[in-house]
C-alpha cells in the first residue's frame, strides 16, 4: 500500500503510536527460540531502524545472525548539490559497516546486493533467490524484513521477496515497519499479527549508536538545498523506545505466487507440449508404472495437465491438483470430465480418499523442507496397501528454491513408503518407483 508522503511531513507522533500499543495486549517474540536470524533490508539503515534492537539482542544471545541489504541507498538525496550517486553509494557503504559493527556483527555477517536504489521491484525474483540461498533450510530460522505495507516501493518489494523466501524455506517471517510509523495511523495495522520485542538498556544503547552511524540520513549532508536531513528528530523518535514491533507470520501462512505468475505469463511455462525432452520424460514415467491399470490415481502438481492427460488412460479415475489457480484452470480445460482437477496448496490441503497410484512429478523441490515432510506423510497416509508412488524430478539445481531432486527423493525414501522397486537416472532427470515387490510385473505373463 504505497502512500503519498515525504520525510518532512509532520507525520503521526510517536506518542500516538505508544498509546495505541499500550491499549493492546501484544504477544512477545523471543529471539532465543530460533537458531538463526536472517535480517533483510531495502536500504542501509532500514535494518537498524526497524530491528536494530532485535539484532543486538540476538547477537548477545549467541544467535547466528546475518544481514542482507538489497541496495546501497545511493538515491537518498537525488537533488544533492554536493554528493553524486557514486559519492552517496560509497558513503552509505561505510555507514553500513559502521552500524553493523556497532550491532555486534562481523564483516562476514553482512551482504549487499547492489540492486539499483528505487528499482527493487524489477529484481524481485533474483532478490528472492538470494534470500533463499542465504536461509537454506528455514526451520528454526527467523527472517526479519520490511513490512509489506510500509508505504515505500522498495520496502514493500523487499518484504515480498522475504515472504516468498520464508515460504520456500519454511522460515518464520517477522516484518518491521519503518515509514508506517511516520506516515500511517494505528488503525492501519493488523494488530492481531503484531508482537513485541522488549529491549534492554544495553540493546537500546547499541541501537542508538548504530543509528548514529547512518550520519547521511540523521544529519544534513550540508546546509544547501537538497542536502536536508532525512530522518529528523520526530521520525527518529519512533525508533528509540524500549521495544520493537513486528508482524509475525508462520511460513505456511505466507503466500508465494511465483509459480502462479509463471502460468499466467506463459501458456506452456515448461515447454511440455513442444520439447522432445518433455515428451520423452513422460514416456519414461509411463513405462515405469508396474501395472497396466490402476483404480484411483493422484497427480500432485499437475501444472497444465499434459502428463495427467496421459495418466487418465492408465487409471479408472484421476485426481489432479496444483497450487496455481491459473494452472488448475488450464488443466481443467484440457482434461474436461476425464479427471477431477482441484486447486490445492499441498500439504496443507489434500484430496479425500485413498489412491492406488500417486505421481509426484517436478513439484517436490518447489516445497520448503518442512512442507516436503508433510507431503511425504500425506502420500503415505492415503496410499492403498498395494499402492504405487512414482517420483520424477529434474536433477539440476533449482534456482530460487532450497531443495533439489536428490533431497526430494531422499525425503520420500525415509517416509515409510513401500521400498524403491525401480529407478531411472540420466544426466537431466531421475524417476523413482516406490512399490511392494509383489506389484512388479511377472515377466512370464
Amino acid at each position: 500500500m504505497v502512500r503519498s508522503f515525504t520525510h518532512d511531513d509532520a507525520g503521526t507522533p510517536a506518542a500516538v503510536w505508544a498509546h495505541a500499543v499500550r491499549e493492546r495486549d501484544l504477544g512477545g517474540l523471543e529471539p532465543s527460540a530460533y537458531e538463526r536470524l536472517v535480517v533483510v533490508a531495502a536500504h542501509p539503515d532500514d535494518e537498524t531502524l526497524g530491528s536494530g534492537g532485535l539484532i543486538a539482542t540476538a547477537v548477545a544471545l549467541g544467535v547466528a545472525t546475518h544481514v542482507l541489504v538489497a541496495t546501497v541507498g545511493e538515491a537518498s538525496h537525488p537533488d544533492s548539490p554536493t554528493h553524486s550517486r557514486a559519492d552517496l553509494a560509497e558513503l552509505r557503504r561505510h555507514e553500513m559497516r559502521c552500524a553493523s559493527k556497532a550491532l555486534g556483527l562481523d564483516e562476514a555477517d553482512v551482504s549487499m546486493l547492489d540492486i539499483p536504489d528505487g528499482g527493487l521491484a524489477d529484481h524481485l525474483d533474483d532478490v528472492t533467490a538470494q534470500i533463499v540461498s542465504l536461509i537454506g533450510d528455514g526451520r528454526r530460522t527467523l527472517v526479519v524484513a520490511p513490512y509489506r505495507s510500509d508505504g515505500h516501493p522498495d520496502h514493500e518489494a523487499m518484504g515480498r521477496a522475504a515472504a516468498a523466501a520464508a515460504h520456500r524455506t519454511g522460515a518464520t517471517l517477522a516484518e518491521y515497519p519503518v515509514w508506517t510509523w511516520h506516515a500511517g495511523k494505528p488503525d492501519d495495522l493488523p494488530w492481531d499479527r503484531f508482537v513485541r520485542v522488549p529491549l534492554t538498556a544495553s540493546a537500546r544503547a547499541v541501537k542508538r549508536e548504530a543509528i548514529a552511524c547512518h550520519a547521511s540520513q540523521v544529519e544534513p549532508l550540508s546546509d544547501q538545498p537538497g542536502d536536508e536531513v532525512l530522518l529528523a528528530a520526530n521520525v527518529l523518535e519512533h525508533f528509540l523506545g524500549g521495544q520493537e514491533l513486528f508482524a509475525l507470520t508462520p511460513a505456511e501462512e505466507v503466500e508465494d505466487d511465483r509459480l502462479d505468475r509463471l502460468h499466467v505469463e506463459r501458456p506452456d511455462p515448461w515447454g511440455v507440449e513442444s520439447r522432445w525432452y518433455e515428451r520423452r520424460k513422460r514416456a519414461l514415467l509411463l513405462a515405469a508404472l508396474p501395472r497396466a491399470r490402476f483404480g484411483r490415481g493422484l497427480e500432485v502438481g499437475c501444472s497444465t495437465g499434459v502428463l495427467a492427460q496421459d495418466l487418465v488412460s492408465r487409471v479408472d479415475r484421476l485426481v489432479a491438483v496444483d497450487g496455481s489457480a491459473a494452472a488448475a484452470e488450464r488443466s481443467e480445460q484440457r482434461l474436461g470430465e476425464t479427471a477431477e482437477v482441484h486447486r490445492m496448496i499441498v500439504p496443507q490441503q489434500w484430496p479425500e480418499g485413498s489412491f492406488d497410484l500417486v505421481v509426484v512429478s517436478e513439484i517436490g523441490y518447489f516445497l520448503s523442507p518442512v512442507a516436503l515432510e508433510g507431503l511425504v506423510a500425506r502420500v503415505a497416509s492415503c496410499l492403498t496397501a498395494d499402492g504405487v508412488v512414482v517420483l520424477c524430478h529434474w536433477r539440476h539445481p533449482v534456482h530460487g528454491w532450497p531443495l533439489d531432486a536428490a533431497a526430494v527423493h531422499r525425503g520420500f525414501a525415509q517416509g515409510g513408503l513401500p521400498p524403491v522397486a525401480a529407478s531411472y537416472r540420466d544426466r537431466d532427470v531421475e524417476i523413482v518407483v516406490h512399490a511392494d515387490p509383489s506389484q512388479w510385473p511377472d515377466p512370464q505373463r
